[in-house]
């Protein structure tokens, strides 16, 4: 999801365009464009978008005082977000004010209203497409990383099976020499990304900073097919060491979250699916004061067809299809909060009776 103007060139004497239309439009385009398209239209969208910036820049403060008394003979401006402190709608300087989507574009802010109107929109657009959200954690969840100086001796193995940087869809172990670290993937993630974009529209969300975000990104989607811009890192969230919806244009009552760690949403319980952490390095097992080795030091890794991915994404399609069960015309009211309640107990149950009878759990 990018963000900017998606207007033509205009002059100074001209309306000034309201961004939060085509952040709507973007979103739209997001969820209905096949894979293809959907990657030239962003293209296209993303040029003319840094073309109207710039020439945002161009009109100077006279025009941009001039769009202001324009728009504020119509009544007073509500002031729905801001691109550089300047109103996207009416063209009048503000305060900072708003929430920040600094991953969608570091000089856009959001007020509260123009972020549910869009979360409304969001949700009426995935929900046509029987889509959900998911917002995925990286670290222990998808990956694992670690520095290359904490690799232990008997880990040295790992650098001469590494995978090409230059192609990394047919790979899983990756030496970032650039960032001194070794990234692992978890077994199943393509997989589990493809089948889950599928039914839900994706998000990145890690405690990481940007730049890692950005790095893992594309290890995990290196042709954009699945998250777009929606990678939000630690730089992006609004209390430090904590994560939030509230920098994600979804409806919570239309978000899912996987993580691993339970205590950085402290406000979204009901939301969050707690995934087993993955500890491929000897070093991610020391952070979390585990005794056994690790998986790189048994020479081992997680059952693809078996392991936790494809246990999850069992889960979501469960999920996924209570909250469709009645078609799409029926889904208004619904909240996968329950859901994923309702889908717990059944899990719970299952396990009991599996106890009880002797049989292995399906989950």
């Amino acid at each position: 999801m990018s963000l900017a103007s998606d207007s033509p060139v205009h002059s100074s004497g001209s309306d000034c365009d309201d961004l939060a239309a085509f952040l709507e439009t973007e979103l739209e385009s997001d969820s209905e464009e096949s894979q293809d398209d959907a990657q030239v239209a962003d293209h296209r969208l993303k040029r003319r978008k840094l073309e109207h910036i710039e020439t945002v820049d161009q009109v100077g403060i006279e025009a941009v005082d001039s769009l202001a008394e324009a728009s504020s003979g119509n009544g007073a401006c509500k002031h729905p977000g801001s691109y550089e402190n300047m109103c996207f709608s009416c063209g009048g300087k503000l305060e900072e004010t708003g929430v920040s989507f600094g991953y969608i574009h570091n000089s856009i802010r959001l007020n509260q209203d123009e972020i549910s109107r869009l979360r409304d929109s969001d949700m009426i657009t995935l929900q046509r497409q029987r889509k959900l959200c998911l917002v995925l954690d990286l670290d222990h969840t998808l990956l694992n990383t670690t520095i290359l100086t904490n690799l232990r001796e008997e880990e040295e193995y790992l650098k001469s099976h590494t995978h090409s940087l230059q192609d990394v869809s047919s790979g899983s172990l990756f030496m970032l020499e650039f960032m001194h670290m070794m990234t692992k993937l978890r077994p199943f993630v393509h997989s589990f990304l493809k089948e889950a974009s599928e039914m839900f529209e994706l998000y990145i969300y890690t405690m990481g900073d940007g730049r890692y975000a950005q790095q893992m990104a594309k290890l995990l989607d290196p042709k954009r097919e699945y998250f777009g811009d929606r990678i939000i890192s630690r730089d992006d969230s609004t209390v430090k060491d904590q994560k939030s919806l509230d920098v994600v244009l979804g409806q919570e009552s239309s978000v899912l979250i996987l993580d691993d760690s339970e205590h950085v949403w402290p406000n979204h319980k009901d939301n969050l699916i707690v995934i087993e952490r993955y500890h491929f390095f000897a070093s991610s097992c020391k952070d979390f004061e585990h005794k056994y080795q690790s998986l790189s030091q048994l020479k081992s890794d997680e059952s693809e067809p078996d392991g936790t991915l494809a246990t999850v994404l069992r889960v979501l399609k469960q999920t996924h299809r209570l909250f469709f069960e009645d078609g799409v015309e029926e889904t208004s009211g619904k909240d996968v909060r329950s859901i994923l309640k309702q889908v717990r107990k059944e899990i719970l149950k299952g396990c009991k009776d599996s106890v009880q009878s002797g049989v292995p759990d399906p989950f």
